[in-house]
């Protein structure tokens, strides 16, 4: 186990961690520190667990619209997936067309 002290709002958080995962862990605590000081900046003078509540709430809100736009594309790509049988039977159309105009101008068929 490897660890770590992490500077988040003014503090300093020792931690424990898999060894490996400081570098990780540094990161997020970078996330958490921007989302503190923005609600520091909206409400100065706010305690220290509230600056990390507000700081929570920032961040819950972002995976929440992050979470909105991914299911917004899924559902685009399950539309998307059932316009499939119907491109590959348009597809069809068009070699089957193609195949007629050739044989009818005289010349062999593409494969």
């Amino acid at each position: 186990m490897a660890e770590t002290t992490l500077h988040i709002a003014g503090r300093q958080y020792a931690i424990t961690c898999r060894d490996g995962e400081e570098a990780h862990l540094a990161h997020l605590a970078n996330l958490i520190e921007a989302k503190a000081k923005v609600a520091v900046q909206g409400a100065p003078g706010l305690t220290e667990v509230r600056t990390l509540l507000f700081a929570a709430l920032f961040l819950a809100d972002e995976v929440n619209d992050l979470k909105r736009e991914v299911a917004g594309r899924q559902a685009r790509l399950d539309i998307d997936s059932d316009e499939e049988p119907a491109a590959r039977a348009i597809e069809a159309l068009a070699r089957r067309i193609e195949s007629v105009t050739q044989r009818l101008a005289g010349t062999p068929a593409a494969s």
